[in-house]
């Protein structure tokens, strides 16, 4: 008896001690779930590929300027900045005719480092619209891609661009292409660097002044001449009075003809 008694008392104890330990120990907080993650945005796509042979080939013309590109390797230096750098490019391309009316100085006696660089002086190291030229021309002379000696001047007159390189004063026409990162704009001469040819550059011939004629002489260049009024007005141009002289000597030669013919007959009777 004292056994099951002490048995009852284990297993109710056990038991108790079981229900606290489940009690005390708290279920696992729920796991919370994470909303699902916002897409990546796409990348942004590609400028496209500028194409400056292109370009050049289907405008202007440009035929000698693309040449002169091709033949000392300038095209590769422009092409690379085009398409491969955030800052871009901007060339100024003379017309054909430009070059046809090079006379003096002439590009045939440059070395090609020199003629290397006179290409390069005509492209700026960034893209400019028309509308950074304004601020550009406060800037003073802005480098090329020749290099820091090789600089323009600009100048912005009333939306009208003239550049500035000591040999050549030239303005911008027309834009053959101007979207970021490519502005390739129309001037109407070879710029020519003084780094090249020097500072002694030869006085731009002044213009013929037109002949200084006063209001009187040119009054008197478009009046008749007083010799032709005479003229107008003289007896012998005139066919009246020359008609009245011809009928009085007639009438003259008649009464002679009459008063000889009366004095013969006197003379006979």
């Amino acid at each position: 008896m004292e056994l099951s008694r002490i048995f009852l008392f284990g297993c109710s104890a056990l038991l108790l001690c079981t229900a606290l330990a489940y009690g005390a120990t708290s279920p696992p907080a729920p796991v919370a779930m994470s909303p699902n993650p916002a897409p990546a945005p796409a990348p942004a796509p590609a400028p496209a590929y500028v194409n400056l042979t292109y370009l050049l080939s289907v405008a202007g013309p440009f035929h000698t300027f693309l040449d002169y590109l091709e033949s000392t390797k300038v095209i590769d230096t422009f092409q690379n900045k085009a398409n491969n750098t955030d800052q871009g490019i901007t060339i100024f391309v003379p017309k054909d005719k430009a070059f046809k009316g090079l006379k003096k100085p002439s590009l045939s006696n440059l070395s090609d480092d020199q003629l290397k660089s006179l290409i390069l002086f005509h492209a700026l190291p960034k893209f400019y619209s028309l509308a950074d030229f304004n601020e550009l021309s406060a800037k003073g002379p802005i480098s090329t891609l020749a290099g820091a000696q090789y600089a323009l001047n600009f100048t912005d007159d009333s939306g009208t661009v003239h550049l500035d390189s000591g040999w050549s004063k030239t303005e911008v026409t027309s834009a053959v292409h101007s979207t970021d990162p490519v502005a390739i704009y129309q001037v109407d001469k070879v710029l020519l660097p003084e780094a090249i040819f020097g500072t002694d550059i030869p006085p731009t011939p002044a213009p013929v002044p037109a002949p200084d004629i006063s209001p009187a002489a040119a009054a008197a260049a478009d009046s008749p001449s007083a010799d032709s009024k005479e003229s107008s007005f003289s007896p012998k141009s005139s066919p009246s009075t020359s008609s009245s002289e011809r009928i009085t000597n007639l009438g003259i030669c008649r009464q002679l003809v009459l008063g000889v013919l009366a004095a013969g007959i006197v003379l006979f009777f």
